[in-house]
């Protein structure tokens, strides 16, 4: 069965984007340093498509054929006229206000998360990536299986969390890490 992995980066204090929810990446989080290059050659999956040519990647995905989504996740692409993000893998915005799909490439999902993902983890495939935001994560909790978070080296005080909302504790186990000369540590967790 596959398996839903939330791979996010993190704030040394469990945010994942500052209070006002727009894109953390440079500005939250540095783009530069040792571990870039890594997570792009063991994730290339994870680079948004409109980023993957100029940055040089076509590998094939390792990891994930399959995304997920909540709104605010997915709203910065929209506000910069990028309808599919993720092209290359199967995309699930979830989502009580879009209606409509912008792009056939992405589904809009209005019913229970919950029940989707346990309908997307009995396909065959690779694995299913919980990408954001933290209203989703919180929301499929009970489901995710691994944890594999970019601990980044930086406190922001206020944000939007990890997981946003009812949460009842979950127990993981370190399953490996790796730190890097930028500080960013990067975390495996799987689910006891």
């Amino acid at each position: 069965m596959r398996k839903l992995v939330y791979y996010a980066a993190a704030t040394i204090d469990g945010f994942i984007a500052g209070a006002d929810g727009s894109d953390p990446t440079g500005t939250i989080f540095e783009i530069d340093g040792d571990h870039l290059p890594v997570m792009i050659a063991e994730y290339p999956e994870t680079v948004p498509t409109h980023m993957r040519a100029p940055l040089g990647i076509d590998a094939p995905n390792k990891h994930f054929d399959t995304l997920l989504m909540g709104r605010a996740s997915y709203q910065p692409g929209l506000d910069l006229g990028v309808t599919s993000p993720y092209a290359h893998l199967r995309q699930y915005v979830f989502s009580t206000t879009i209606t409509e799909s912008p792009d056939p490439d992405v589904e809009i999902v209005s019913g229970d998360p919950i029940e989707k993902v346990r309908e997307l983890k009995r396909e065959d495939g690779k694995d299913i990536w919980l990408c954001g935001g933290g209203k989703l994560a919180a929301a499929v909790q009970p489901e995710i299986d691994e944890l594999r978070i970019k601990l980044n080296p930086v406190a922001i005080g206020t944000g939007i969390p990890l997981f946003d909302g009812e949460f009842g504790p979950q127990r993981f186990r370190l399953a490996a890490s790796r730190a890097f000369e930028s500080g960013m540590i990067f975390l495996t967790y799987v689910r006891r």
